[in-house]
């Protein structure tokens, strides 16, 4: 059994393990228990009903955090033509078609979003084995293969804070919310929106409970366990 340390230790005996709390406590425990010398990120973990071998049974999807995630987003177009210059004036970090494509086969990937254009995908799909497995792909199904005219909300959007959910295979969705420095209100916002986002996305095959758990936790502190149907039922306003 893994030995955790006397700052874990004390982090853990305020939180009740079994108790399930409300979503404004966990936020606030989660914040109060992040004590290392680094800004911890904030995660929502969610086990679901569903089982990820049916594609009716599939969660995926985009949410705008309102506060962001507390870092720099990078982001990469891969386009051509006029809208190379239209990414550029947006804001893209990297823009371009077959030197960034060749770029990436060589192994380089550092960037946190990846948006597209449609007459790219043809080029890019050799790129699934590099982008694939670390959810960079661009994919119309998460809003990151647009028109050359929607690049710059799109751009826009990921700088600000725009996350991707998708369920794992063993039936989980892990995402960031924010940094433990960030207001108890902020976090509270990036909760509800995402929340709200993760339960419209509902698939029609799910047909028993749809989220089983909910936990926050950071990335050095322990985890606390969440009043599922109170933290189902946060919506925006």
């Amino acid at each position: 059994m893994a030995k955790h340390g006397k700052r874990h230790n004390t982090a853990t005996a305020v939180i009740d393990k079994d108790f399930e709390y409300q979503p404004e406590e966990a936020v606030a425990l989660a914040k109060s228990n992040a004590t290392a010398k680094f800004d911890e990120t904030v995660e929502l973990h969610l086990r679901t009903g569903a089982d990820p071998r049916h594609a009716d049974q599939m969660i995926r999807g985009v949410a705008l955090l309102p506060h962001g995630v507390g870092k720099t987003v990078r982001v990469t177009v891969f386009t051509q033509g006029e809208a190379v210059s239209i990414a550029e004036e947006a804001g893209a970090d990297f823009v371009g078609s077959d030197e960034i494509i060749q770029r990436v086969e060589g192994g380089w990937v550092d960037f946190d979003v990846s948006i597209a254009t449609p007459d790219m995908m043809g080029r890019i799909g050799r790129l699934g084995r590099f982008l694939g497995r670390r959810g960079l792909m661009p994919n119309p199904r998460t809003g990151t293969v647009v028109q050359p005219d929607e690049l710059p909300r799109t751009i826009r959007e990921a700088k600000l804070g725009r996350v991707e959910y998708r369920v794992d295979r063993t039936s989980l969705i892990h995402v960031p919310i924010g940094k433990a420095s960030f207001e108890l209100d902020q976090l509270m916002d990036n909760l509800t929106s995402l929340m709200d986002n993760i339960v419209r996305a509902r698939p029609s095959g799910i047909k028993g409970q749809y989220i089983r758990t909910a936990y926050l936790t950071t990335t050095m502190g322990p985890s606390v366990k969440m009043d599922v149907a109170s933290t189902s039922a946060l919506r925006v306003e």
